[in-house]
């Protein structure tokens, strides 16, 4: 039940899925967290439910000035910041013939830049005393998918923005450990509104196709990669920093 207790965690696109799996995992292990996300509603209602170590904040995670100001106020409400999950992102099956310049950096913008933003932010108040951040990768930054270009190329930027990030705090002697967790196909809103855009035919192909690529055939739980999380950010991953942590069911192996 302690096993983050007392750490202060800020988690973007926490007001579901992922996120919010997230969320109450780190607070059953005795953190004090910050969700963050552009949905204010459920949000605010996801917060109250969590509890009283549990706040909301709106957030556009690609506004450099608005990452200052979440970081600035957790600490000044909790008087530190331990980790930050960068978690916000967005998707969609479209191929590369048909994906609009548009929707190219809309997806690079939310789940690459959004990350460098937040990662920069995080480091510039942890170099002092330390941390964790948690980037959100995906096993589509280490596999191509034809109907995911956008997608793989955010994904796959991440891992190896990650890594040199995580480099750069080592060698400079800061205490901040960096790493990517990697999901496989979960259950959530996300992947549902992007196998939902698709037409009936489509998208039952495609589930049906995704499904006998699994080993353990079956999609993943969001609090099976919220334990990935969890180990993270606690301090029994004290030596894991740069690396990716794959939670895929078998897929790519």
């Amino acid at each position: 039940m302690n096993r983050v207790k007392g750490k202060v965690c800020v988690i973007t696109g926490g007001a579901r899925g992922l996120g919010l799996a997230a969320a109450e995992a780190l607070l059953a292990e005795g953190a004090k967290v910050l969700i963050t996300d552009l949905d204010v509603a459920t949000g605010e209602a996801e917060a109250k439910r969590l509890g009283n170590n549990a706040r909301f904040r709106q957030q556009d995670s690609t506004q450099p000035e608005q990452w200052n100001d979440v970081l600035d106020g957790v600490i000044a409400e909790w008087g530190r910041l331990d980790v930050l999950v960068n978690n916000a992102g967005i998707g969609s099956f479209i191929d590369v013939e048909k994906v609009t310049l548009e929707s190219w950096q809309r997806t690079l913008d939310v789940n690459l830049n959004g990350v460098f933003l937040g990662t920069q932010a995080a480091i510039a108040r942890m170099k002092a005393q330390g941390g964790s951040i948690i980037n959100m990768a995906s096993i589509e930054g280490l596999l191509g998918d034809g109907m995911l270009p956008a997608y793989n190329a955010s994904k796959g930027g991440v891992r190896i923005f990650t890594r040199s990030a995580a480099i750069h705090c080592a060698r400079s002697g800061y205490p901040i450990r960096i790493n990517a967790v990697c999901p496989g196909f979960v259950d959530t809103q996300l992947v549902a509104s992007a196998i939902g855009a698709l037409s009936p035919e489509v998208a039952q192909t495609l589930a049906a196709k995704t499904m006998a690529r699994i080993p353990m055939g079956r999609f993943a739980k969001p609090a099976e990669i919220a334990t990935a999380v969890l180990f993270l950010a606690s301090d029994e991953a004290s030596y894991v920093t740069g690396s990716d942590l794959v939670v895929d069911g078998g897929m790519t192996a």
